[in-house]
């Protein structure tokens, strides 16, 4: 799974690789399906997500990368 969390973008690297250490264990089965299937996803397409210059048109995608993309505490 970490290796999948490598991309082309550095700031790609920090969020997925980060939520993969830090919050993948503690989601729902759902929700690691989800991430399953946006590390399937081109770059370019991420990086608009997390961006937010698109939004995922598939719910469960879109709630998952507002999940990555918040602060954790």
């Amino acid at each position: 799974m970490l290796w999948r969390c490598r991309r082309g973008m550095k700031e790609l690297d920090i969020l997925l690789e980060r939520f993969a250490r830090e919050r993948y264990e503690h989601v729902s089965s759902d929700d690691q399906r989800a991430f399953a299937r946006l590390l399937d996803l081109p770059d370019p397409e991420l990086a608009d997500y997390f961006l937010g210059h698109a939004v995922p048109t598939e719910p469960d995608l879109a709630r998952l990368t507002r999940l990555i993309a918040a602060p954790h505490r």
